[in-house]
């Protein structure tokens, strides 16, 4: 009798067990990925999207993702870190220098002549530097992947800009602090927006232009009201940058069964830096095309133009390292080390 009762609380138990791991296998996670452009823009459709896609054939349809662009989830594109740390989303896409003065280490690869040019190439670059110098900024998250816009190129309505003495008395729009900063030693005025205001504001004498990658010209339709559009040399560093994040809410990562969150680390990181990357080169390539089609000059800022405004641009450097130094950040060490990442040729 003793034995029958060991074998049936051994087979509940089993049972009990199997079931346990039943549930466990069918669960489904939805993460709620919030970013700041439409809908129709390339992070969402040619990267997030497909990302998603992956992430749930490689959990057998256990994962799906619910996007809430052109900040659905109310705020502004500074307040989306906020949005993720406090678990209101997910995830979410945005640049950490919307938030000034959060992620003032980050910062120093948005500065002039540090990254290299282009999605790919500039992608590798940060993670390479993220994972060497700038972890602790990040803690709060479960950081996904952090990359790069593929460089500052300028866009203006009515004045082509093809050296430095070109940026005088031009209002132009700033995607961040250290761009408004470079643009201010240009001899320029930089207005702060986010990218869905660009359009109307330069089709409003508001400002002449603005400083945004090509891959947001196609969604924010910016190439409508710009005729000229200036781009770094591919074999010189950029001018100035805005980095990009793609951040995980903390306890959301961490309320993950095991095996999701494994895939999860494997699909992000590096992997995702370069899938970001080479979606960048591509917009970057057909924007360019495009626009060029329409008959609007883009030019290719190079040689002794690109040499005279690197050297006004040094003041820009000098004064971060100074501010970041008062707030005990090792700064000169910290830009040594990014200007490293894209040296130039001899």
């Amino acid at each position: 009798m003793s034995t029958l009762r060991t074998l049936t609380s051994a087979i509940v138990l089993a049972t009990g067990l199997m079931a346990s791991v039943g549930t466990h296998a069918a669960e489904t996670v939805t993460l709620k990925i919030a970013h700041f452009l439409p809908g129709v823009a390339q992070v969402q459709r040619q990267v997030l999207e497909p990302w998603c896609d992956d992430l749930g054939r490689e959990f057998g349809g256990r994962i799906r993702c619910q996007f809430y662009p052109a900040l659905q989830l109310g705020g502004t594109a500074a307040q989306l870190v906020d949005l993720a740390r406090n678990g209101v989303a997910d995830i979410v896409w945005t640049a950490p220098g919307y938030s000034t003065g959060r992620f003032p280490k980050t910062e120093v690869l948005e500065l002039p002549g540090m990254l290299p040019v282009g999605g790919l190439a500039g992608g590798r670059a940060i993670w390479t530097f993220y994972q060497a110098h700038l972890q602790d900024e990040y803690t709060a998250y479960k950081l996904l992947a952090l990359h790069g816009d593929g460089g500052m190129t300028i866009h203006t309505a009515n004045k082509q800009v093809a050296k430095a003495a070109d940026f005088a008395g031009l209002k132009l729009r700033a995607p961040n602090r250290t761009i408004a900063r470079t643009l201010t030693e240009l001899g320029a005025t930089p207005v702060a927006m986010p990218p869905a205001q660009m359009t109307e504001a330069i089709s409003k004498g508001v400002v002449d232009g603005a400083s945004a990658v090509w891959e947001v010209v196609g969604p924010t339709k910016l190439d409508e009201v710009t005729r000229f559009h200036l781009e770094t040399s591919p074999d010189e560093p950029v001018l100035g940058a805005t980095v990009l994040a793609l951040l995980m809410n903390r306890k959301s990562f961490d309320a993950m069964p095991a095996d999701l969150k494994a895939i999860l680390e494997k699909n992000s990181g590096m992997v995702l830096v370069e899938r970001f990357g080479r979606a960048w080169d591509a917009t970057i390539t057909a924007t360019r095309d495009r626009v060029k089609a329409q008959g609007q000059a883009v030019t290719v800022l190079s040689g002794s133009a690109y040499d005279e405004v690197l050297k006004k641009l040094e003041p820009v450097t000098a004064e971060w390292i100074a501010q970041a130094s008062a707030k005990g950040i090792d700064a000169a060490p910290l830009a040594a080390a990014a200007r490293q990442l894209a040296p130039r040729p001899n």
